[in-house]
């Protein structure tokens, strides 16, 4: 593979956010909708695709007092954003403006409709002033704005393919595992070493963090508490999955700090790396090896939840759990066949979770997650690997991952609208 180009596909993917990313999302577009408009807004109308209604109604705003929801997300980033800052838009909200935050909410200034749109992430704000509006949109990913229009006046309009959709800098088609292996392996570690630097900083930091506050419902937290009761076994797989865990009931909880994102997600960025960090940590490799270990997790995690989309009935976690089992072969040392192994194992196993919005239960399916990673791994160690014809399991770990994407994309699409439909109350 072009050393440049995945070098790229990293910048791109692996970015910092605070909070969950559909919110701060929402967020940003208001913030950037107010930018424009030049004034504090009269009222607001939030155009909305299902995944977005889903990902954001059940968990909390970063910096909002623990509120939750559509109105809440476009009130802070109307209100108290600054979307230069792009996925830390509200990172800097001060008392005043949350004040001001609720006063908007309680008035009910903000109107929101559920678009009937294919496009799985979509988001269209109208900021109104008197005689003055602004409207723009984003679709695909959080930060794609694809229309900008002011007072009827056309500024951006960015036609996009939405069934064939790219517009990020480098194709992920060049990403296979045998491809990744060979990065990981060879890359000089000083062209990815910033990179992972900050995901082992700040993803470990939120972990700490969620291991030692009540977040959530403390998932993290319960596996290291019985650990240390000798309820639960003092092994790596408890270790962590308890690390991992821990950043994402912080995360959904509304903690204000940041989290490295990959595919979009912080959740999938924290399942790809602590665990990781974790095991490197627990075992005694080098601070390259970490380094080497992090950049195969997050590309396979990439190269997974590329053919599987931004967002879907398809849980993203699942993704990383299958990047982070490669990986976790990888940094032991395995073969190739092992380390493929390990991700069919974990795509054969757990390709049935749904994703039903971000909100607390996240954590404890991240950890359902890695506790299938290692098993996938030590499986795989011993070359027991699902085989081709078994369930989605396909001749090769490839043709799994593309089994994976037909199955997310199309045998779950009508799972969207129902878990949709029971979330709102709609069924």
């Amino acid at each position: 593979m072009d050393v440049k180009k995945v070098i790229n596909i990293l910048n791109e993917e692996i970015v910092a956010a605070e909070g969950c990313t559909e919110p701060i999302a929402l967020a940003y577009v208001a913030a950037k909708a107010v930018e424009l408009l030049g004034e504090k807004p009269e009222k607001i109308d939030v155009y909305v695709s299902g995944n977005m209604i889903k990902n954001v109604k059940s968990v909390k705003v970063p910096n909002s007092g623990g509120m939750v929801g559509i109105e809440v997300s476009t009130a802070m980033g109307a209100i108290a954003g600054d979307a230069s800052k792009e996925l830390l838009v509200i990172s800097n909200v001060t008392k005043e403006q949350l004040k001001e935050v609720q006063k908007f909410i309680l008035e009910k200034r903000i109107n929101v409709i559920h678009e009937k749109t294919d496009v799985k992430l979509y988001a269209k704000i109208k900021v109104i002033s008197g005689e003055n509006n602004v409207i723009v949109e984003i679709k695909h990913l959080h930060t794609n704005i694809t229309m900008i229009e002011k007072n009827g006046e056309v500024i951006i309009n960015r036609a996009c393919n939405d069934t064939t959709f790219s517009t990020t800098a480098e194709e992920r088609d060049i990403l296979t595992i045998e491809g990744i292996y060979n990065f990981a392996k060879t890359v000089e570690i000083s062209k990815i070493e910033s990179i992972f630097k900050k995901v082992i900083e700040y993803n470990s930091k939120i972990a700490v963090e969620g291991l030692s506050q009540n977040y959530g419902v403390n998932v993290g937290a319960m596996i290291k508490e019985n650990v240390e009761k000798g309820i639960y076994g003092d092994d790596q797989k408890n270790r962590s999955a308890s690390f991992a865990s821990a950043g994402s009931d912080a995360r959904m909880a509304g903690c204000p700090l940041p989290v490295m994102t990959t595919s979009g997600s912080g959740n999938q960025g924290m399942t790809a790396s602590l665990p990781l960090i974790q095991y490197c940590s627990d075992n005694d490799l080098t601070y390259e090896e970490t380094i080497r270990g992090l950049a195969f997790s997050h590309l396979a995690t990439i190269h997974i939840k590329t053919n599987v989309g931004r967002l879907s009935a398809y849980c993203g976690a699942i993704c990383a759990s299958a990047g982070v089992s490669g990986a976790l072969a990888f940094v032991m040392g395995e073969e190739l066949r092992v380390v493929a192994g390990a991700i069919t194992n974990t795509l054969g196993n757990v390709s049935g979770m749904i994703c039903d919005g971000a909100k607390a239960s996240c954590a404890m399916k991240i950890a359902t997650g890695i506790y299938a990673a290692f098993d996938s791994v030590y499986l795989a160690k011993m070359h027991k690997c699902f085989q081709d014809g078994e369930g989605i399991v396909g001749v090769d770990v490839e043709k799994t991952i593309q089994n994976i994407g037909i199955l997310a994309q199309t045998g779950m699409s009508g799972t969207d609208e129902t878990i949709l439909g029971i979330m709102t109350n709609e069924i």
